[in-house]
């Protein structure tokens, strides 16, 4: 009796073996292995349905509303509206339950239709036909009844319905090309592979005889990882084990492309494929105005808990006079006098806490959200940020943090493709010293392409020949290009002078150019086919090497290489790479003349790579293919396996020589630089380029300038000084020379100063970061960082992707707590992004991955200084004044209420109306600001743009300052004593209407509650600089509607109205003489204190904002004609107000 299975269930279950959890087994076409074969515990894994919807029918209300009461500001609202409920409060419960039900209520339906939609998506994805193989033929079933192990067949231009392993392909090579635009935004065809020993299986009958089982790793979401192994069983033999890896695995979402169809087997469905697992967001980022924001919040709520606790306390005072408690009209009940006093004092303190919650804005939530929804609308729209080349436009992947783009103060950068086009050009190539530049000019010809051109010495002789084909070659074949032809290209690239019309397409364009420009010195490759490269060599011979193996590039190790055959037989390994990772590994080659000119190109900034070779012997072959044999199929540590075997393979390494690209900077990449550093903003480059070519793109892009004094901390200068010694020479340099750089002096503009710019490499930053022997890791980055504020620019190079998130994570704690924004193009870029405050990414050729995982995407570096300067620069200023006017137009509201309190004997008594307490946030007040905060513009675009220093004058969330806060609090206070106590002096003389009536309680409250909206509403009209149609009709009809309203509540123009306590009082109000001059008199006084703090700070300390509007101010008539080329909504130019 075979125990087998025993054994493996009783080891895994009581010896709790790891696999079982981090492995996953398939059986592809659930046909179990043959006996004897090791079993596997099944496993139970989800069926194919995709479910991108948050709610069901039935959990809908339920857990939409447990979200929403999340939200600190609903749920306080929600305990208010409960008080009101419990306990005899002063006020209607329909005060608090109508703004709280109308915010609820707009957020479900805006949640529940959303979801709606992603219910009709899931619901076409779901149902959509797929061809399984089953016994031998195939059937047609709905996506979602897919299972993990079910063979599925993939026509050409279908999309693959879950992830799959790629068995066979329609292909004689077993490949098939297909496009990921869905999941990365990736348009080129990428090339994948199906298993080699079951890409012969062409038909249904063949699929449904295979045997394998496969073990891989547990759904994880990265995209470009996939860790297995296939076991292939037969009938007399072993099984054969095979490695998977990502170039295996079709995902979800991709489409196939230029294959008729292949077969593959489901190994992730439904909410476990990577397409799916990367729904998931991103960890929440939170702006310094939501910040500021909640902090204020909890500043009101103090002051509403200590106007409470100040009115009970008053109250019981008050009380504490004979009879005042219980006067002879109102005696009090025997229960009511036997009551816990306590209980009375707590109920009472209730009370207070309900009639002054209008405080605490509930409906300031709701505006914020909808400005930052729609306002993120207007960097889609801007066509100026629109490419034309690319055909792409600028994305918005969150609106969260538009605010945060106006308040940058470090921004890192990438280098290749962010700075410069990624669009590279062939150079030079150096030999053993020789240097050969295609289409070299010569006596003022142009030599033919072939004539490879010796620019240093004579020609070499035999040998130096025989090595400079071997170069040629070794480019040719060390690379993962794939060739197509022209006709079914989806890119540009064609290969310029060759008798043959091909496109030779990438990952990266550094390979692209080296292989184009090769094939112009001669050495043409043409194609793989059946695992044999194939080139062409200048005597127009057709050469064929067996590719063995491929050790892929990695940012880590910074080369990679491949293992051929030649047709006689001789194996070479060939290898490219960055200086600093091949010159190591080289034991023979004119390394110093190769070296002298890999620095001389470096300084002239092109990007450099070294090319080396080794031959191998049958032996060292076989070893090495031991040796990737056993790291590829491993599931546990694959990459630190692979890692150490390309370590082993990798060295003893004979030099052949240099290649150099040009990396051209991208247009006005150098113009917004220099416009971030006018404004304010200190710019880091973060690449991993070596020294010498980014230290020349930073010249060229004016990172540097020629008078900056340069700072080095590098592995080179490490080499002869301690760190210790280093950092400490460094800040004694820039302290004594009296560089200390404050935000208005840093940028190194001003020729005073002496300007300092610092490099650090990679190296040396992990010496920075690593903790000293006498635990005190603190020491080394706080000098690090003294030294980087004093440095105009910094420049950090041969930098791998997790050192640019330190360097990110460094700046982003330090003790200054600066906003960071960190921009970068390609997937070493992300976790800087991902790192940073502000994450943009640039859709750039070496995909989309910056652009999906960024909150805002750009097409080129160029727009930039646009999104901060102005998109940004407007932001700020549209929400904080948003936020600071919502708290004072709540002060200017609740204050009076407040002070009534003190002339009714502290009896909770309502000032003002039911209906004015519910629609003053709600609709009166509310169009207005929202408006304003998404419509104004202070200053021009065009002047923000051309005078960047303006930025400045935001810096340091400036608008949301202590200072300012209290400025806007004591504005509203002393606003709400000019109309409280203005309406009662007036109220003194109580005969004033024309037949002798007295004003009532409701009348003062409505003249104070209608000089309050009059005074906020003209406040905002006043702070309004940019005016439009829209602004007047939003802002003169939000009173037409104040007062449509009054005498319509009041019963005069619908009489069935007639509510009782409001019947004809605001009319009987309007009807008096001295109504009228309170209201004008009491409009004025309020709104005349803030005029003339303005009027006077604008003339004795005006800000450069504005001098600015001032100036803008005197040329408005002269620019008042309008532009036909300007929408019609916009007026042609802000027209700031005259002050």
């Amino acid at each position: 009796m075979d125990c087998s299975l025993v054994r493996t269930l009783v080891h895994r279950y009581c010896a709790g073996e790891e696999e079982c959890v981090d492995s996953r087994t398939v059986y592809v076409g659930h046909r179990e292995p043959p006996p004897g074969a090791e079993a596997y515990i099944p496993q139970r894994c989800p069926d194919n349905r995709i479910v991108s919807s948050k709610y069901t029918f039935w959990n809908f209300i339920p857990k939409n509303l447990f979200e929403q009461f999340r939200r600190i500001a609903n749920f306080y609202f929600l305990i208010i509206f409960l008080v009101q409920l419990i306990i005899d409060t002063p006020t209607s419960p329909v005060t608090s339950g109508l703004p709280l039900f109308f915010v609820i209520t707009v957020t479900a339906i805006k949640q529940g239709y959303e979801d709606w939609l992603r219910h009709k998506a899931d619901s076409a994805v779901n149902q959509c036909p797929v061809h399984f193989v089953q016994h031998g033929r195939l059937v047609r079933k709905q996506s979602r009844k897919l299972r993990v192990g079910d063979i599925v067949m993939v026509k050409e231009d279908e999309t693959f319905p879950c992830d799959l392993i790629f068995l066979s392909s329609s292909r004689v090579d077993g490949t098939c090309h297909v496009t990921t635009a869905s999941l990365d935004g990736e348009s080129s065809h990428k090339t994948h592979y199906a298993v080699q020993d079951t890409k012969g299986f062409h038909t249904e009958e063949d699929m449904d005889s295979l045997h394998a089982t496969i073990e891989c790793e547990q759904p994880q979401p990265d995209l470009y990882r996939f860790v297995g192994r296939i076991n292939v069983y037969s009938d007399l033999n072993d099984p054969v084990v095979r490695p998977l890896g990502s170039e295996n695995l079709l995902l979800r979402g991709a489409t196939l492309k230029n294959t008729e169809k292949i077969f593959g087997v489901a190994i992730y469905t439904g909410m476990e494929t990577k397409m799916a697992l990367n729904y998931q967001s991103k960890s929440q980022k939170r702006s310094a105005v939501e910040k500021s924001m909640n902090v204020f919040l909890i500043v009101y709520l103090c002051i509403l808990i200590s106007k409470a606790l100040i009115n009970t306390v008053m109250k019981y005072v008050w009380q504490s006079e004979p009879f005042r408690d219980e006067p002879w009209y109102n005696q009090k009940t025997e229960a009511e006098r036997q009551r816990n006093l306590f209980l009375r004092a707590f109920t009472d303190f209730l009370a207070f806490m309900v009639l002054f919650n209008y405080i605490i804005p509930v409906s300031m939530y709701v505006t914020v959200e909808m400005q930052k929804f729609l306002g993120s609308y207007f960097i889609t729209w801007d066509e100026e940020m629109f490419d034309e080349e690319t055909g792409e436009g600028p994305l918005v992947n969150t609106s969260d943090l538009n605010e945060e783009l106006g308040q940058v103060e470090y921004v890192f950068t990438d280098k290749t493709g962010t700075l410069t086009e990624n669009n590279m050009e062939f150079k030079e190539c150096c030999v053993e010293g020789h240097v050969y530049v295609p289409h070299a000019i010569c006596n003022g010809q142009v030599l033919p392409a072939a004539a490879a051109i010796d620019m240093i010495d004579a020609s070499p002789g035999a040998g130096g020949r025989e090595r400079e084909e071997l170069f040629f070659r070794a480019v040719c074949l060390c690379h993962t290009i794939q060739v197509k032809d022209g006709d079914e290209a989806d890119g540009p690239r064609k290969s310029p002078d060759s008798g043959r019309r091909c496109v030779y397409i990438s990952a990266s364009p550094d390979e692209v150019a080296l292989v184009e420009g090769v094939q112009r010195l001669g050495f043409t490759y043409l194609r793989l086919k059946d695992n044999y490269m194939e080139l062409q060599n200048r005597g127009n011979d057709i050469e064929r090497f067996e590719l063995l193996e491929i050790l892929s590039f990695d940012s880590v190790r910074r080369r990679m290489s491949v293992i051929v055959k030649s047709a006689t037989g001789e194996i070479y390994l060939f290898c490219k790479g960055a200086d600093s990772s091949i010159f190591p590994r080289v034991i023979e080659g004119k390394v110093d003349q190769i070296r002298s000119r890999v620095e001389r190109n470096a300084v002239e900034g092109l990007r450099t790579l070294c090319v080396a070779y080794k031959r191998l012997i049958q032996e060292e072959y076989e070893g090495i293919c031991k040796l990737l044999q056993a790291a590829k199929v491993a599931l546990q540590d694959r990459e630190r396996k692979l890692a150490e075997a390309y370590e082993q393979i990798e060295k003893d390494l004979i030099l052949l020589g240099a290649t150099a690209v040009e990396d051209r900077l991208q247009e006005k990449a150098a113009d917004t630089i220099e416009a971030l550093q006018k404004a304010g903003i200190k710019v880091w480059v973060l690449t991993g380029d070596k020294m010498e070519t980014a230290a020349a793109a930073c010249y060229a892009c004016k990172l540097f300038r020629r008078n900056t004094q340069l700072l080095e901390v590098t592995t080179k200068r490490l080499e002869e000084q301690s760190l210790h010694d280093v950092l400490f020479e460094l800040s004694k340099t820039i302290l004594h020379c009296g560089a200390s750089l404050t935000r208005d002096n840093f940028s190194g503009l001003s020729a005073d100063t002496q300007d300092y710019g610092l490099i650090i490499d990679g190296a040396a930053l992990s010496l920075i970061m690593k903790p000293r022997e006498d635990g005190s890791s603190s020491s080394y980055r706080e000098l690090f960082l003294d030294i980087c504020r004093n440095c105009s620019a910094v420049l950090c190079c041969r930098m791998a992707p997790l050192q640019k998130a330190q360097i990110v994570k460094l700046i982003k704690f330090s003790k200054e707590r600066p906003i960071t924004l960190a921009i970068g193009d390609g997937a070493n870029d992300v976790s800087m992004i991902l790192e940073a405050h502000v994450g943009i990414g640039i859709v750039g050729k070496e995909g989309r991955q910056a652009a999906r995982n960024s909150d805002y995407a750009i097409p080129k570096f160029k727009h930039l200084k646009k999104m901060l300067l102005v998109h940004g620069h407007f932001y700020y200023i549209r929400i904080s004044e948003l936020v600071q006017y919502f708290f004072y137009k709540n002060v200017c509201f609740i204050f009076p209420q407040f002070l009534y309190q003190f002339f009714c004997g502290f009896s909770q008594q309502t000032l003002y109306d039911t209906a004015y307490l519910t629609l003053y946030n709600i609709s009166f007040t509310s169009l207005p600001v929202l408006l304003y905060s998404l419509m104004e513009q202070h200053v021009a675009m065009d002047t923000l743009k051309r005078d960047p220093a303006l930025y400045r004058d935001i810096a340091k969330n400036a608008l949301l300052r202590w200072r300012v806060f209290i400025y806007w609090t004591f504005l509203g206070v002393f606003d709400a004593l000019v109309f409280f106590f203005g309406a009662y002096f007036m109220f003194e003389n109580t005969t004033v209407t024309s037949n002798g009536q007295m004003f009532g309680n409701w009348t003062f409250g409505t003249l104070v509650f209608t000089v309050m909206v009059f005074t906020v509403t003209l406040k905002l009209a006043l702070d309004t600089h940019y005016w439009t149609w829209i602004n007047h009709v939003v802002i003169w009809g939000s009173l037409l509607f104040y007062v449509v309203f009054s005498l319509l509540w009041g019963g005069i123009i619908w009489p069935f109205l007639n509510y009782q306590r409001m019947y004809y009082v605001f009319i009987q109000m309007l009807s008096s003489g001295p109504a009228w001059l309170a209201i004008v008199l009491l409009v004025v006084v309020s709104l005349l204190p803030d005029v003339l703090k303005k009027v006077l700070c604008r003339q004795l300390w005006p800000s450069a904002t504005e001098k600015v509007q001032r100036s803008s101010s005197r040329r408005a008539p002269a620019d008042a004609a309008p532009s036909p080329d300007r929408p019609l909504l916009m007026d042609p130019e802000p027209r700031p107000r005259r002050e």
